[in-house]
């Protein structure tokens, strides 16, 4: 026993030598590498930390909602948690928690479709919140004078959907719902910001559509490209519109980048001209919010749309061009 436990003592004395011979270059890496992986995440240096977070630091302040879907209201799933600044939680209606589905790499996304489309009635999946006398948590929205809808979209199926009231069975719907602000006086379908896809004289468009005073008039800017090309079906997309109020002015962007477009109404459809200023929305609450199709309170089906959504987003103000391409790259 003496012999074998001195003949690991020497084998332990090789190691230690064999240990402060080695290459002192070979003990500094070694050391390195030891040292971060005891290193918990959560202490990860603050440049890693930043580029993981989803909004930019200097618009948080400004991003009133925001869900990503993989975030379920704790002890009701089918309710999505969010993760904004203003705690505004929206229904999945009618699929519940079956609508947040696996996508690969964007992992849990938003589900949306129709699902009678011979029959008139309210089963579609969309997702939102609706409040009669307005949403108290969307109160950034209350005679602001911006904002801005985005997120991530991929066209799944049949779009646009057949239309389930009308008789004709080849009539289709006017519009694929994608996501908006509704406005004070809503009946879960007029808005005060809207991302959508639109019938314009007869044509499919993607589209910014938005309202500055309650039951007044909308106006719409329109993209010029074929909606087919800029939402391909299977295809990961990141769309936002901006809206100033102020200026009478939206924008819609791609991928980061500036989508071309028209005006569909001339004049002044928001009434901005002539005092007082600056120009803001109706001093409302917003009635909530719709996301893939009109309704949320789920009186009727309305503009279904058969795709998933992701990272979606509503702030407060209207994002510039930098601002735009630098959030489609955060969460891209």
């Amino acid at each position: 026993m003496r012999s074998d436990r001195a003949g690991r003592a020497a084998a332990d004395d090789g190691r230690r030598e064999a240990r402060r011979r080695a290459p002192r270059g070979r003990r500094a890496l070694l050391a390195k590498v030891l040292a971060a992986a005891l290193i918990p995440p959560t202490l990860a240096p603050e440049a890693a930390t930043a580029q993981s977070e989803p909004v930019a630091p200097s618009l948080r302040h400004h991003l009133v909602a925001h869900y990503d879907f993989g975030h379920p209201v704790r002890g009701n799933p089918s309710w999505e948690r969010d993760r904004g600044s203003s705690g505004t939680d929206i229904q999945l209606v009618n699929g519940g928690q079956a609508m947040r589905t696996w996508d690969g790499r964007r992992g849990h996304v938003l589900r949306t479709r129709q699902i009678s489309p011979t029959t008139a009635g309210n089963d579609d999946w969309k997702a939102g919140v609706y409040g009669v006398n307005g949403v108290p948590t969307l109160h950034a929205f209350n005679s602001a004078r911006e904002a801005t809808v985005m997120g991530w979209f991929k066209m799944t199926g049949e779009n646009p959907a057949p239309n389930s009231g009308s008789a004709d069975p080849d009539d289709r719907y006017g519009a694929i719902g994608l996501a908006g602000v509704l406005s004070g006086t809503s009946q879960g379908h007029d808005v005060r910001a809207l991302l959508e896809l639109i019938n314009v004289d007869g044509v499919m468009r993607v589209v910014a559509l938005g309202r500055r005073v309650d039951g007044g008039s909308s106006q719409t800017f329109a993209a010029d490209a074929d909606w087919q090309k800029l939402l391909p079906r299977g295809t990961w997309v990141h769309l936002a519109a901006t809206f100033d109020y102020d200026d009478g002015t939206m924008a819609l962007y791609r991928n980061g980048h500036a989508v071309t477009g028209f005006y569909t109404l001339s004049g002044d459809p928001w009434a901005i001209e002539g005092p007082p200023e600056p120009d803001e929305v109706s001093p409302t609450d917003p009635r909530g919010i719709k996301i893939g199709g009109s309704y949320p309170q789920n009186t009727r089906e309305g503009n279904p749309c058969d795709c998933r959504m992701d990272d979606l987003m509503f702030l407060d103000r209207a994002l510039g061009p930098d601002e735009v391409r630098a959030q489609y790259r955060r969460t891209g």
